[in-house]
């Protein structure tokens, strides 16, 4: 397996290889983030956000400056509402992920963004509240990983989480969430 950084695949002419045999490079991630509510909130908001998320590497870009590759992500998550109405979220996320790759950097930005659906411990008794338990999530996300080995990756970046029961109710309250997050990977 050809998995150093730096190192050529003999099989492509991108410089910065990351990949199996296959040509697949499967990782896990865990990040956890402090998401404030902001545009609007129906109610002061403080949310800790907590992912454990599956990728599968696919399509490498060459020799441009967009030099890199997509991956697809399926994201578990795990809310707890620190301040606001309700009390938790729980759902999923599915979506995609660009990372910008440089020969010889162990520096990698990125961007990310999904869609999904969870459960929250809705109150549509209070005013502010969502309207229902289902909802639908949007999350989007920029940041850099930094290469600490050839398993290990480091992140940190910052975090866009929108939830909504998609006008199901009326009033549909929806929450829009921003703040920082971490994360650490390990790759196969």
């Amino acid at each position: 397996m050809n998995s150093k950084i730096g190192a050529p695949n003999e099989s492509s002419p991108l410089v910065l290889c990351l990949c199996s045999p296959s040509g697949v490079l499967t990782n896990f991630r865990r990040r956890c983030g402090f998401l404030f509510g902001a545009i609007n909130p129906p109610a002061s908001y403080e949310i800790g956000a907590e992912f454990l998320t599956a990728r599968i590497r696919w399509g490498i870009v060459h020799d441009t400056w967009l030099r890199g590759y997509n991956q697809f992500y399926v994201s578990a998550m795990a809310e707890p509402i620190f301040r606001g109405i309700e009390n938790h979220y729980f759902g999923f996320n599915l979506g995609m992920r660009y990372n910008f790759v440089r020969p010889g950097s162990r520096f990698v930005p990125y961007f990310s963004g999904g869609v999904g659906a969870g459960w929250i411990d809705s109150h549509p008794e209070i005013p502010g509240g969502q309207g229902q338990d289902f909802t639908f999530n949007i999350l989007s996300a920029a940041g850099v990983s930094y290469s600490v080995n050839d398993h290990w990756k480091i992140n940190v970046g910052a975090l866009y989480e929108h939830l909504s029961n998609g006008g199901q109710t009326d009033p549909n309250p929806s929450l829009n969430l921003f703040g920082p997050q971490v994360g650490v990977n390990y790759s196969f």
